[in-house]
């Protein structure tokens, strides 16, 4: 296509800031141009409609691409290729594939997948024929929105529906002293000059926990300060007490129990965090990690009714619409679980259901994935779960490091959990922990999506070596102890 993509045919400039330019009409706006709201826009123009997306971040993407999901998962591929800990089952843990990784090492990867990944959804969009508005978007009304341009301009669009799918941005509270260097959010941790020698994580969420075993991976001491007594509480209690074994084995300190009372700077440049029980923490580096709030204060939601949590999230029915009928919202801002791969779902069926197209049934089940080191990965319910639900039930479990394939790769951990109804031997839930595991969740998917049973895993077969053969393993485990039980 010849014509630029972030032009709106503009046919006049603005003789004021606040004039507004000429108006186009859209049959839908999508607000925001991430997994949800690319996914939703690509969807709308394939049936036929005149779609414009509104990006306020200087290049398509939104937060997933810029300072979350995609950042923090090539900082962890680029860490664990560096350091060579894939390889210290074999060679040891004093093994490094690199022996002096500077933070320009990591950002120089950074860059270039944050670019090409920028490129591949922009051409999406253009190729299919939705018009991207670079700019900051807000209401006017239920019918009309205003977007400001970096270059003063402003323009006026209108739609027959919205859909707002702006994401999150880290949340920030008054009383911590952020200075983009010593004391940083975790879109910040992009941008590092340089890494330190300590660093003091707060907040054990998932963002929280992720960076904090990536930065223990660099062999930076780490502590990590939670104020609740546990972590990641959606988790299966089993693979998490293999996951806590395996980053208090490599050295990370857990501060839990104690909430954050103060963080200082000092002048000799330390930083040092006060709990509540007067305990001081000091590092080079502190990480505030403890949660994000949705991105939709300048949004002008209180022009077309609708109101937001004391988080900036949405509220939407099982549809993705808001309280006003022609505003729909998904992804991020409309809170859990918050995973791109569910955004990407989200996007498609509220824009489906926006434009009176017939819409399919939401998945029942989707996969978790928590790209930490070691990573982990859970789908359908936990043992605590079925336990409360009172479902008989029999637990597998599979070593990764006792598969062919786990020694063929030296792997020292991992742990692979299947749960089986007794009664129907249907599989009710998976639960990994190890290398691959957000990879190998998905054959638990489709077994749990399509009512599988056990009898799957036990009569097929598996390519050998693999590490998707501990299913096989996990299922003879499951299926041995429930003969005992007959």
């Amino acid at each position: 296509m010849s014509h630029n993509p972030y032009s709106i045919n503009e046919t006049s400039s603005p003789k004021s800031p606040c004039q507004y330019l000429v108006m186009q009409h859209f049959d839908v706006i999508i607000i925001g141009s991430g997994p949800a709201g690319k996914t939703a826009a690509i969807q709308a123009a394939k049936l036929g409609r005149h779609v414009a997306i509104i990006d306020g971040m200087g290049g398509v993407g939104g937060v997933c691409v810029h300072t979350g999901t995609i950042p923090s998962k090539t900082l962890r591929e680029t860490v664990l290729n560096l350091t060579g800990w894939r390889e210290r089952g074999f060679y040891g843990r004093a093994y490094r594939a690199k022996s002096d990784i500077q933070a320009s090492d990591l950002m120089q990867r950074l860059s270039m997948t944050l670019q090409n990944e920028v490129d591949i959804q922009q051409d999406h969009l253009v190729r299919n024929g939705v018009q991207i508005v670079q700019g900051f978007a807000h209401f006017v009304d239920a019918g009309t929105i205003g977007v400001d341009k970096a270059n003063g301009d402003r323009v006026s669009l209108s739609a027959d529906c919205f859909i707002i799918a702006v994401g999150t941005q880290t949340y920030r509270p008054d009383d911590v002293p952020f200075d983009g260097e010593r004391v940083i959010d975790s879109d910040e941790v992009t941008r590092m000059k340089k890494l330190p020698r300590t660093l003091t994580v707060i907040g054990a969420g998932v963002v929280g926990v992720e960076y904090a075993t990536i930065f223990k991976t660099l062999d930076i001491n780490v502590t990590l300060v939670e104020p609740r007594d546990s972590m990641l509480d959606f988790m299966d209690r089993e693979i998490l007490m293999h996951f806590r074994h395996e980053i208090v084995d490599s050295g990370l300190r857990l501060q839990f129990g104690q909430a954050v009372k103060t963080i200082e700077v000092r002048e000799n440049g330390n930083c040092v965090v006060i709990l509540e029980n007067d305990r001081a923490i000091a590092s080079d580096m502190v990480l505030f990690a403890a949660g994000r709030v949705g991105n939709t204060g300048k949004l002008g939601l209180e022009n077309i009714g609708v109101e937001t949590d004391h988080r900036g999230r949405l509220t939407v029915n099982d549809r993705f619409q808001t309280s006003q009928q022609n505003v729909y919202a998904c992804g991020d801002v409309i809170g859990f679980p918050s995973l791109a791969s569910t955004a990407l779902e989200q996007g498609r069926i509220a824009v489906l259901d926006a434009l009176g197209e017939k819409v399919y049934e939401k998945p029942q089940y989707f996969p978790y994935g928590i790209y930490a080191v070691p990573e982990m990965s859970t789908i359908g319910m936990s043992e605590e779960e079925v336990i409360k639900r009172k479902i008989p039930y029999e637990t597998g479990l599979a070593q990764l490091r006792e598969t062919s394939r786990g020694k063929v790769m030296g792997l020292r951990s991992g742990v692979l959990k299947a749960i089986y109804s007794t009664k129907s031997r249907r599989l009710l839930g998976a639960h990994i922990v190890g290398e691959g595991a957000t990879e190998l969740i998905h054959i638990g998917q489709a077994v749990l999506t399509l009512k599988g049973t056990i009898d799957y895993f036990l009569e097929n077969a598996f390519n050998y070596p693999t590490l998707a053969e501990a299913y096989k393993v996990a299922a003879l485990h499951a299926h041995n102890r429930m003969i005992e039980l007959e």
